[in-house]
């Protein structure tokens, strides 16, 4: 009996897998964000190397994701407008031929640190397309409304597994051959999500007629948003997140050379470790049935995550500062993952785009002027002091969304209501079929 219960939750756990397009997805998806990853760590260890600079750390990362502040909203309609799948064949071919270009130059030496700033700029332009429109594409590959909640914490489980992988073979990759071979790898990789893209079997594509020109469909992308105080509330919470809690990746290479006295290796154990606390809260909220009681744990878990980085920015022990790293990434993942998921629930169909472009906008964005800051403030106060800081932040601003939440929770049961989410009326709004077309998710 406790067996057959155990198989059952294991695979209600990995439901959204029982779509054909969306396991090609996983995999291909999940093999591109391995070499994703190998990239990210080498990128930081080749500029800390080159310049000793954590200012430059801050800038290649500024340089690379500032694209997704500015062009997120036309990001967001071109996801609305255009065949999701040719966009995302577009932006994968364009980032392999930038990670092949980056391979090159450090392959033969001929690096400089302007060829880092530029081709970083260059996948922010990529990005700020491929985020936007990958999270709108998931419902194309998911049937059902009700398992949209479960491919977003498989997405999100992927990525942390890459996660897991990508930085510990990155690390050894470098201290052995260098960075030009992760560059490498990483171009290659993207073969892997090209082939699952063109192996699906989708509807065709049906152009609609757009009545509206594209500055008239962003300020209604933005007035629908930031109308409403739920949706509002949620890329608020993201924005703040990635404001001051994702600088602690910039200032990773210091703490592992500088504090904990290590190498590419070192870098490797911590961002694994916060793979591996990112990975366990994925796969927590996909095991979760229903959105309900979301808000509550992610006031729960942005105070986790605060709290992690506190700890971890005055550790100067290696294993304590691998279980910083782990609860750090637990509650990170969680608190993101939950807003995508609520967003993703709630958001109408025919602004999903624009709407998820604007939270794309809030993760990519705003991360950026976080990490510009951060590398500034940390040259004259020290790494520690500014990591410390960046917690305390992350910690008390989900203070607001603590004290509106009741307020919220009644103006989104009216939706709930509509979809069948709350239990009591579910069984009812089944049989009435108002689940037909399915809210789409990240």
């Amino acid at each position: 009996m406790a067996s057959a219960q155990s198989s059952s939750k294991l695979s209600g756990m990995f439901r959204a897998l029982r779509y054909r397009n969306y396991r090609l997805f996983f995999v291909g998806q999940g093999i591109s964000l391995i070499g994703t990853w190998m990239q990210q760590i080498a990128l930081s260890w080749l500029v800390y190397r080159l310049t000793d600079s954590v200012f430059l750390l801050g800038a290649v990362t500024f340089c690379s994701q500032v694209p997704s502040f500015l062009l997120g909203p036309f990001a967001g309609v071109v996801a609305d407008r255009f065949d999701r799948r040719r966009v995302l064949l577009l932006t994968q071919l364009l980032s392999m031929l930038q990670a092949s270009t980056l391979a090159a130059l450090v392959l033969t030496d001929a690096v400089q640190i302007w060829h880092v700033l530029a081709l970083s700029a260059l996948l922010g332009i990529i990005n700020a397309y491929d985020i936007a429109t990958r999270q709108a594409f998931v419902i194309e590959m998911v049937d059902k409304r009700e398992d949209v909640s479960n491919a977003i914490a498989l997405n999100s489980s992927m990525f942390n597994m890459a996660r897991l992988v990508g930085p510990s073979v990155a690390g050894i990759l470098i201290a052995l051959v260098g960075e030009g071979m992760c560059f490498l790898i990483n171009a290659l990789s993207y073969i892997a999500v090209l082939a699952s893209l063109l192996l699906m079997r989708l509807k065709p594509f049906e152009r609609k007629k757009q009545e509206r020109r594209v500055w008239q469909s962003l300020r209604e992308g933005f007035s629908y948003a930031f109308g409403f105080a739920p949706i509002r509330a949620l890329i608020l919470i993201v924005a703040l997140l990635s404001l001051f809690g994702m600088p602690f990746s910039v200032l990773m290479p210091v703490f592992a050379r500088d504090i904990l006295h290590g190498g590419a290796n070192t870098l490797g154990y911590l961002m694994g470790a916060s793979g591996v606390g990112a990975l366990t809260g994925a796969l927590f909220l996909a095991q979760r049935k229903t959105v309900v009681g979301l808000g509550r744990i992610m006031i729960f878990t942005m105070v986790v995550f605060g709290a992690g980085l506190i700890a971890f920015s005055f550790s100067e022990v290696l294993l304590v500062s691998l279980l910083c790293m782990l609860f750090s990434g637990f509650g990170m993942i969680v608190t993101m993952a939950s807003c995508n998921t609520l967003l993703q629930t709630i958001v109408d169909d025919d602004k999903r785009g624009r709407v998820m472009s604007l939270y794309s906008m809030a993760f990519m964005g705003m991360a950026p002027f976080g990490s510009m800051l951060a590398g500034s403030v940390a040259e004259y106060i020290g790494v520690n002091y500014t990591l410390a800081a960046c917690g305390f932040l992350c910690a008390i601003s989900i203070i607001p969304f603590a004290l509106s939440l009741k307020r919220l929770r009644v103006l989104v049961t009216p939706i709930y209501q509509r979809l069948g989410i709350l239990p009591e009326i579910a069984t009812g709004l089944q049989s009435a079929s108002s689940l037909t077309t399915p809210p789409e998710e990240r």
